[in-house]
């Protein structure tokens, strides 16, 4: 079995056999300290160095994540408590020191005020018994992490990742990883800060390829940024200044900007650009899309994509569910800006859908699918090296509805699909024909982490190609969607 000791610049952490893996191969480190626990004088602060050890740091069980409201289902189960040394990263490995293997840091998603990388999706073991060194990040969400405090940079929990990446540069080789060859991943939120920090000046070296799946556009400018903070600030009741803002709990900070969430959209701030990535500061200082297009991250291999249904996960599991009547769909096309024939245009395509398959299909594309396919062009176009594909599996459960909806991938992509959320999203469990498409993509994933190389051609400037993750599996040229005519003149700028 791999020696489960290994010795950081931060000092000695001991790991334990996976417990996914079947014969001990793989070790996993939890929650390793890659930086200062964001309280006391590092609150609202950029991360400071963590402090070294004396003797041997038991890393064999999560810590905690990062302050937040556990919303999301089964939180309960990688949330253990929101206090403390949360600054830390997680490594899978089934290599020695020595074997320098390719990495893949991964970035959570959860709508940039959420998640952990304790998620059991994003468990790495079956990557790493793929041949991938893996290392899973917790950092800064919500206001914590985005939140505008006056004299603090902006995009902590941005700087956090750079930070993590930081440990991976000194630290990886220790557990048989590359630092030369080092993959930057995420989903949702976490591919919008792969996205921002491939566009990003302070990040230049620390990762060679890139892996996007459904890009979210939600970033903010640094007015929206001061506006929002001055409204948690009032909203605990102690002025908009770094000491009083610190001297708050952070289950107060929470408590306040929950207030500001609950009030967003009645005060016209669209509540998922409330806590994003702020654009115009040093950490970020032009959109991620402008950046891209003109070839700020043109040596960064790209993976990206989206899923077939993306909206469906948040109308069928969320709140969202009088979806009915003409006038939804109205209120819609006006609110996100699009020109006038948008519905017919969306009927045309999608001949017979009912108002709430409109409805999520028009979202869709406004949160996600349109965001992720103009990131992919803009890096094409200035001449990166970009893969795109299209998840199209749909789930199985409640009578089909879920699609292939927004999240869906990522048991598929890690090897998962053995876990609970593979048995949720499958009536009587995935099927041989989901396990053999699950392999082919840790397949697609390793071989990209390796060798730049995902086993279908790179997009060109001109059109991309499109990869059709399915039972049975497609390539194709991406098709001249009418749908995607409607968004021509749609800014996607931040707002």
């Amino acid at each position: 079995m791999k020696e489960n000791v290994v010795t950081t610049t931060g000092g000695r952490v001991r790991g334990t056999a996976s417990p996914r893996s079947a014969d001990g191969s793989v070790t996993v480190h939890r929650s390793i300290p890659y930086a200062a626990p964001p309280f006391g004088e590092h609150r609202f602060a950029a991360p400071a160095p963590a402090a070294p050890w004396d003797g041997v740091r038991d890393c064999t069980v999560f810590g905690p994540p990062a302050p937040q409201r556990p919303h999301l289902v089964g939180a309960a189960e990688w949330s253990p408590d929101m206090s403390g040394d949360c600054l830390t990263l997680s490594v899978w490995s089934g290599a020695r020191p020595g074997d320098r293997a390719p990495v893949l840091v991964w970035i959570h998603g959860g709508a940039y005020i959420v998640g952990a990388s304790s998620e059991p999706s994003y468990d790495g073991t079956r990557l790493a018994e793929s041949g991938l060194v893996v290392v899973g990040v917790n950092h800064r969400v919500g206001f914590e992490g985005f939140g505008h405090v006056p004299g603090r940079p902006d995009n902590r929990g941005l700087l956090d990742q750079a930070a993590a990446l930081r440990w991976v540069r000194d630290n990886i080789e220790r557990f048989g990883g590359d630092p030369g060859n080092v993959t930057l991943a995420g989903e949702s939120a976490g591919a919008g800060a792969v996205v921002c920090l491939m566009a990003a000046p302070g990040t230049r070296g620390l990762f060679r390829r890139a892996v996007a799946h459904s890009v979210p556009g939600d970033m903010a400018t640094t007015g929206t940024a001061r506006a929002v903070g001055a409204r948690v600030a009032a909203a605990a009741g102690v002025p908009h200044d770094a000491g009083s803002l610190a001297a708050l709990s952070p289950e107060k900070v929470l408590d306040a900007v929950d207030a500001v969430l609950d009030r967003a959209p009645s005060e016209g701030i669209r509540p998922f650009t409330c806590f994003a990535p702020v654009v115009g500061g040093p950490e970020l200082p032009e959109p991620p899309l402008e950046a891209l297009a003109r070839g700020a991250a043109s040596g960064t291999e790209l993976l990206v994509g989206h899923n077939a249904h993306e909206f469906r996960l948040f109308t069928e599991l969320g709140q969202q569910v009088d979806i009915d009547g003409e006038e939804v769909l109205r209120g819609l096309v006006s609110r996100l800006g699009l020109r006038g024939d948008a519905l017919e245009v969306y009927r045309s395509a999608l001949p017979g859908a009912p108002v709430r398959e409109l409805f999520n299909a028009i979202q869709g594309d406004a949160v996600f699918c349109e965001y992720t396919t103009r990131v992919a062009e803009a890096h094409a176009r200035s001449g990166g090296r970009t893969f795109f594909f299209r998840f199209a599996a749909p789930s199985t459960v409640f009578g089909g509805r879920l699609g292939a909806c927004h999240a869906l991938d990522l048991p598929f992509a890690f090897g998962n699909l053995d876990g609970d959320f593979g048995a949720f999203l499958f009536e009587g469990g995935p099927g041989e024909e989901h396990h053999a498409l699950s392999a082919r993509m840790v397949a697609a994933w390793r071989d990209f982490a390796a060798t730049g190389d995902p086993g279908w051609p790179a997009s060109t400037g001109r059109a991309l190609a499109v990869k059709e993750w399915n039972t049975t599996d497609a390539l194709h040229p991406a098709p001249a969607a009418p749908t995607r005519a409607v968004w021509a003149d749609v800014s996607l700028a931040p707002r």
